[in-house]
């Protein structure tokens, strides 16, 4: 069975819509809403915004300070509530996420001419990315460098130079080399985050 449903959106008074599924898990029909990573991450962004004005609410409302001999001004706040707000909007984090990571791992996609899972991209990733910085500081190094001492050394006179001991062309080469690979890896993890749909217990 499909249905037709209304879920969260990042834009205040817009709502978005998305397919609603329904599966029969013992014996209990269970909703699922389908939806793309860049739509859930839209939501989860959200379910923050909206966390956060709920854990603001409880810091601001549960003290107050008033004078002995004044009225004191109580601030609206209802633990039961807030303490629900809470932990129905963390329910929902919790769902969202449980079904990004089961998505990233079971779901493989083209990057070049090799077929990887999601998270086999974003680890990969964060490794190239961490080897470019290196390299990009290595690249752009000169061969030879004057070192300054600073305070006059007696014992020495001839100036000191510190040089590279790698091939500085080859740094170059790797460094556009991985530069291009994440660019690939990026557009094709772009491309599946706005296109491929993965359901969410809703």
């Amino acid at each position: 069975m499909i249905k037709c449903g209304i879920i969260y959106t990042s834009q205040p008074g817009k709502t978005e819509r998305f397919r609603l599924t329904a599966h029969q898990q013992k014996g209990k029909e269970k909703l699922m809403a389908k939806m793309t990573s860049a739509y859930a991450s839209k939501i989860l962004k959200k379910l923050q915004e909206d966390k956060e004005f709920w854990c603001n609410k409880e810091r601001e409302g549960c003290i107050y300070v008033a004078a002995s001999d004044e009225e004191p001004v109580i601030p609206d706040y209802d633990y039961k509530k807030v303490a629900s707000e809470i932990t129905a909007i963390d329910e929902k984090i919790v769902k969202i996420k449980h079904a990004i990571n089961v998505n990233n791992v079971n779901n493989r996609i083209e990057v070049g001419d090799v077929k990887m899972s999601i998270d086999e991209i974003l680890v990969k990733m964060a490794q190239l990315n961490k080897r470019k910085f290196t390299l990009d500081s290595m690249r752009k190094r000169e061969e030879k460098t004057r070192i300054n001492s600073g305070a006059f050394n007696t014992r020495k006179t001839a100036p000191e130079y510190q040089y590279i001991n790698y091939d500085l062309e080859l740094v170059k080469s790797e460094y556009e080399k991985i530069d291009a690979e994440i660019a690939k890896m990026q557009i094709a993890l772009d491309k599946y985050n706005q296109t491929f749909e993965f359901e969410v217990e809703a």
